[in-house]
């Protein structure tokens, strides 16, 4: 059995920095998606390092299959040391004409940003297949301040509430969960992360530079830093904690 991190959402635009960022270094990874196509495309742009990389088709909404992935790793070799839930689903962040979300879309991002972390990280902290030693929630600025509408031209129609409510409900939960599970040895930690170019037009990027002293946005290098620290025994203080990587933008 290798000593690996899971990576939820390892196909994502996170995971799939972090998923080449652990691998890189040598480093044994599992991470999870819900496509078979996009685990390979993960794979294949990794060259010799995919050899340190495990990918499990998993949609982790279902409840079977969520409870099925420690068994799953642990076949494949793989015993999870540090977990960074970071799964995510585009489709539950819809909003109508108006900016008003349906109850089921609510739901379904609440279920994802808050309820599916709690279980998994239970799922193996409690496994004796696994090692669980720290856990890395990936959180918004949205979880910690509500948003500027200076930065979608003056209103908040486009701007999901569901979204900033479920990751403000991911830090507390990694409150919860640092108290329940420290008896255990397992540290749980969140990083509340800034707006990361590539999804946005130059726009969006200049009203975005404009209200944050980095005067900028994040780059994707900078999303490996604080996760790695927080899973590393160099963090091994750190409980419980929010850490805002975000440029500055919850200054204001």
């Amino acid at each position: 059995m290798n000593e690996c991190i899971l990576v939820t959402g390892g196909s994502g635009k996170f995971g799939r920095v972090l998923v080449r960022h652990f691998a890189a270094q040598g480093r044994y990874v599992g991470f999870t998606s819900r496509s078979g196509a996009r685990i390979d495309e993960v794979r294949a742009a990794l060259g010799q390092a995919a050899e340190f990389v495990v990918g499990v088709e998993a949609d982790l909404r279902d409840s079977a299959t969520l409870q099925a992935l420690p068994e799953a790793l642990a076949a494949r070799g793989c015993m999870v040391r540090g977990l960074v839930n970071n799964a995510r689903a585009l489709e539950t962040l819809r909003v109508d004409a108006a900016g008003v979300t349906a109850r089921a879309d609510f739901l379904a991002e609440f279920e994802l940003n808050a309820v599916v972390p709690y279980e998994l990280t239970l799922q193996f902290a409690g496994n004796p297949q696994h090692r669980l030693r720290s856990v890395v929630n990936i959180g918004s600025q949205y979880g910690v301040v509500a948003p500027n509408p200076a930065l979608y031209e003056g209103t908040l129609r486009t701007s999901p509430i569901q979204y900033g409510v479920s990751k403000a409900a991911l830090s507390h939960v990694t409150k919860e969960l640092a108290v329940r599970l420290a008896p255990q040895g397992v540290r749980v930690n969140c990083v509340a992360f800034g707006g990361v170019e590539g999804r946005v037009d130059m726009g969006f990027k200049q009203r975005y530079a404009a209200l944050t002293p980095a005067r900028r946005m994040l780059e994707e290098k900078e999303i490996v830093g604080p996760v790695q620290f927080l899973l590393d025994d160099a963090s091994s203080a750190v409980n419980g904690q929010t850490l805002v990587a975000d440029g500055g933008w919850t200054l204001w």
